[in-house]
């Protein structure tokens, strides 16, 4: 039974868990306003752990296997019986247990972080994919588990819309990941359009580039349009229509790179506000449309 201290370090967990998401995840954290509280709240919780493990790799000192490792504890001991007194883990830990996360996604979201540390480049999209749906794809089944599902084939829709989320990622933050010393862009794909690293490196942009850009593009809307069929078998109508707000923004992102030329070395491919609040505005007041 929670205490009344429990009970004042869960509300901070939340508020700290919000200004994480708030901070790193803009589309994520406009989309995920429009969720009834209880859902919101949950979502933040689950971003924040998922972010603190992805930050682990890239931004915090010292060694990354070491974070990963303490991440690794953190969720061992919040899915435990064990006294907890950090504030946000309390708050995940609420989440996950009320909502019945597996802990396996955990797992599998920190195989994917571990991937960072081990491997920077990919041979096919077959080695990209399993890559994405550990840092991703299981994210999705993390909040389809918050929002409510009818059916259990909804969970490969989740699937879809969290691996195209990171494959849109991807192609947006080539020029930064590049920078860090990894290439998610397949490898022998890259032959095929007949690309060698040193293009990526100094960020030509000519019909090569252009026609590879094209393929992943059209691979990201092929997994959007698969995701597509699960919205309707979220139970929660409110939740239903936050899955498509978050869907068509990020989608936008690809709308950008076409606008932009291909070119994300020069410019970071963005949805002004004014865009996310027109097509949100149209999925809450339509949401049929």
């Amino acid at each position: 039974m929670s205490t009344p201290a429990d009970s004042r370090l869960i509300k901070e967990g939340f508020r700290r868990a919000e200004a994480i998401t708030r901070r790193y995840a803009k589309t994520f954290y406009f989309a995920s306003r429009f969720l009834p509280a209880d859902k919101r709240r949950a979502t933040y919780a689950l971003y924040a752990l998922c972010r603190l493990s992805d930050a682990a790799v890239d931004e915090m000192p010292g060694p990354a296997n070491e974070h990963l490792q303490r991440a690794q504890s953190a969720i061992a001991l919040a899915y435990s019986t064990s006294d907890v007194k950090d504030a946000l883990l309390l708050a995940f830990r609420q989440t996950v247990v009320r909502y019945d996360i597996p802990k396996e996604y955990f797992d599998d979201l920190l195989d994917g972080m571990k991937m960072d540390l081990e491997k920077k480049r990919y041979d096919n999209f077959q080695e990209l994919y399993l890559y994405c749906y550990r840092v991703a794809g299981v994210v999705g089944l993390m909040t389809l588990k918050i929002f409510g599902a009818a059916n259990l084939r909804a969970t490969h829709h989740a699937v879809d819309l969290g691996v195209a989320m990171q494959l849109t990622n991807i192609l947006r933050d080539i020029r930064e990941d590049f920078e860090r010393g990894r290439l998610y862009l397949p490898q022998e794909e890259l032959q095929a359009h007949g690309m060698t690293e040193d293009d990526i490196a100094t960020g030509r942009v000519d019909r090569r580039f252009i026609a590879l850009m094209k393929h992943q593009i059209q691979r990201c809307r092929d997994h959007y349009a698969a995701a597509k069929p699960g919205y309707a078998l979220i139970k929660d109508p409110r939740s239903r229509q936050v899955a498509r707000v978050m869907a068509i923004l990020y989608s936008r992102i690809l709308d950008k790179i076409e606008q932009n030329a291909y070119n994300v070395f020069r410019q970071r491919a963005a949805v002004p506000l004014s865009e996310k609040l027109l097509y949100t505005l149209r999925i809450l007041w339509r949401p049929d449309a």
